[in-house]
């Protein structure tokens, strides 16, 4: 299959992240090191907030005739959506299950359904290709700036 490596990459990266935050205390987790950019725990949970957005959008592409979704303000989620009071288990936990469920979906899928599109609002048509490619380096772009925290706090 053509999405093979990529699939195999999207499952395993939640074990990435919860092995990179492994043993870090509330404090840490919390801590702002770096201004105005988001501690670890805010970052898992926005983690969380987009696996389920793209979750439903590629459910939709599969299962929908080009249907709509619309964009998310990633600000807009952390500033309402308790991100200061949830459990960072909790989160990769949500994180993990979204993608084992995901994987087993999309590892029934021929070439061609990837191919299959939906309508973002902001951004036109995308494949649900692109949707995987999307949330696949969603993980690891985060972990760079996990660790970049990690390194200011002397972890």
């Amino acid at each position: 299959m053509l999405y093979t490596n990529l699939l195999n990459e999207y499952a395993a990266a939640p074990e990435i992240l919860r092995e990179t935050v492994a043993g870090m205390t509330a404090e840490q987790l919390d801590a702002v090191p770096i201004p105005g950019k988001w501690s670890t725990r805010q970052v898992i949970c926005h983690i969380a907030d987009f696996e389920t957005v793209y979750a439903d959008r590629m459910k939709r592409v599969i299962a929908e005739s080009e249907p709509t979704f619309f964009g998310g303000d990633p600000d807009t989620f952390a500033a309402h959506l308790a991100y200061g009071q949830r459990e960072v288990g909790n989160e990769i936990q949500l994180i993990e299950s979204v993608r084992g469920q995901m994987t087993r979906i999309l590892r029934t899928l021929s070439s061609k359904d990837f191919r299959r599109e939906g309508i973002h609002s902001e951004n036109g048509q995308v494949s649900l290709g692109l949707l995987l490619e999307g949330i696949t380096e969603h993980i690891p772009h985060h972990l760079h700036f996990i660790k970049e925290k990690q390194k200011a706090l002397k972890l």
